[in-house]
C-alpha cells in the first residue's frame, strides 16, 4: 500500500530507492539541501554525473546514481524560484514532484525521499509548498492504484514538519 509519510531528518540519511535533490536548472552544486547531497554523495562524482546531463528546466527532473548515498539514485527536480505566486510557481513546483515520481516509477523504484522543494533558498512560502507537494503525491497515488510507492519527506525543522503535518491530514 502506497504512503505518504514526514519524517524528522537529513536527506542523505534516507535508505530509499531514491532521493530527490531540489536542483537549480545547471545542476550545478548548490547550498542547502544540494549542497548536502552532493557533499555526501561524492562531489565529484556527482558533479560529472550531472554535467553529463547538462541541464533541466523548471519543474522538470532527471536522475543519476546515488554514490556514496544509502539510496541507489538521485533524481534531481527543478522547482521553481517564488516571484509572487502569479508566474506558474504552483504549476512548476507540482510539476517537479510529479516527474520526480513518474521517473521513479520509470526505474521501477518503490521508495522516494523529497525535500520541501523550493521551500529554502527559492523562497516558496512553506505552507504553499507543502500543499503542492503533497497533493502532487497524493494524485500520483490515486493515479497509480496498482503501483506502490512510499513517499518519505525529510525534514529538519520541526515547525516546518508540523505545517506539513497539518496539511497531510487536510489533504489525505
Amino acid at each position: 500500500m502506497s504512503s505518504i509519510t514526514i519524517k524528522k531528518t537529513g536527506i542523505t540519511k534516507l535508505a530509499t530507492d531514491a532521493v530527490v535533490n531540489a536542483a537549480n536548472s545547471q545542476l550545478l552544486q548548490g547550498a542547502g539541501v544540494c549542497g548536502h547531497i552532493f557533499n555526501d554523495a561524492g562531489a565529484a562524482q556527482m558533479t560529472e554525473a550531472c554535467n553529463k546531463i547538462g541541464h533541466c528546466d523548471e519543474g522538470g527532473a532527471v536522475i543519476t546514481p546515488g554514490f556514496a548515498l544509502a539510496a541507489k539514485y538521485v533524481i534531481h527536480a527543478v522547482g521553481p524560484r517564488y516571484i509572487d505566486g502569479n508566474h506558474n510557481e504552483p504549476k512548476l513546483l507540482y510539476s517537479a514532484y510529479k516527474q520526480s515520481l513518474l521517473l521513479a516509477k520509470e526505474k521501477g523504484l518503490h521508495s522516494i525521499g523529497f525535500p520541501l522543494i523550493s521551500a529554502g533558498i527559492f523562497g516558496y512560502p512553506v505552507e504553499k509548498a507543502w500543499k503542492k507537494a503533497i497533493q502532487a503525491c497524493r494524485d500520483f497515488i490515486n493515479n497509480n492504484p496498482d503501483y506502490e510507492m512510499e513517499i518519505v519527506f525529510a525534514v529538519i525543522d520541526d515547525h516546518v514538519k508540523a505545517i506539513g503535518e497539518g496539511t497531510l491530514n487536510i489533504i489525505v
